[in-house]
């Protein structure tokens, strides 16, 4: 009976080094999995990949469990003419966004009340535009409130492996990402710790639905003041 011998570790690096170069985007292992022989060793050829490349003007990074090859930290500074200029995230999207990110999963009302202030609809579609923020479901409370969460191309954008390497305070801070004029009661939890029960939203549910229920009128918001957007 013939024996199929198993890929040659060297030629299964070598395929996933295409694969991430061609890529548009981060390849999970399971991406890589499926485009290389059955039998392949994809986790060692990350690892060989990600030792070859340490300390090199390009490396090896894991985002949101996906890899991709991207320019080393220390060498941005390099590309600074080249790379386009990022949208400039207003006060209060940076504020909603750090509380969805830490909070997650939240309901508007929850994230009115950290802030002190209605969720605006300028505010909130840009984080939902810029694809960084994403519905998640439906608390399990009366009104099935939606709830939302960050994405992975929230971590893409921040460089972050998983939502636990997620900074302090003062490093967001730093960042640019909180302003230095937060409520004085605004706190940054562990991520996930207050997780409550939540349904998962459906194919078949009305996304413009979910959105105006996030966006729309000023529900539950009384006296408080309005985001400027």
């Amino acid at each position: 009976m013939d024996t199929v011998s198993a890929p040659d570790p060297a030629e299964t690096e070598r395929r996933i080094e295409a694969l991430l170069f061609a890529a548009a985007g981060p390849l999970s292992l399971d991406d890589l999995a499926r485009r290389l022989p059955e039998g392949s060793d994809v986790e060692r050829g990350i690892a060989e990949l990600r030792a070859r490349y340490a300390g090199r003007g390009v490396e090896l990074a894991c985002v949101g469990d996906r890899w991709r090859f991207q320019t080393a930290p220390d060498l941005a500074f390099l590309m600074t003419l080249e790379r386009e200029e990022p949208r400039r995230l207003s006060r209060a999207a940076q504020e909603t966004l750090a509380i969805i990110a830490y909070h997650q999963p939240v309901t508007r009302a929850e994230i009115e009340a950290v802030r002190g202030v209605q969720a605006s609809r300028g505010t909130l579609d840009v984080l939902l535009e810029l694809k960084l923020v994403r519905m998640r479901g439906r608390r399990r409370t009366p009104g099935r409130p939606v709830t939302y969460g960050t994405t992975d191309a929230f971590l893409e954008t921040f460089g972050l492996a998983s939502l636990a390497d997620l900074p302090g305070a003062a490093d967001m801070r730093a960042a640019g990402l909180l302003s230095l004029d937060l409520p004085p009661d605004f706190a940054v939890p562990t991520p996930g710790a207050g997780e409550a029960e939540e349904d998962p939203i459906e194919d078949g549910d009305a996304a413009p639905e979910f959105h105006m229920d996030f966006l729309g009128g000023a529900s539950g918001a009384g006296s408080r003041a309005s985001d400027d957007g």
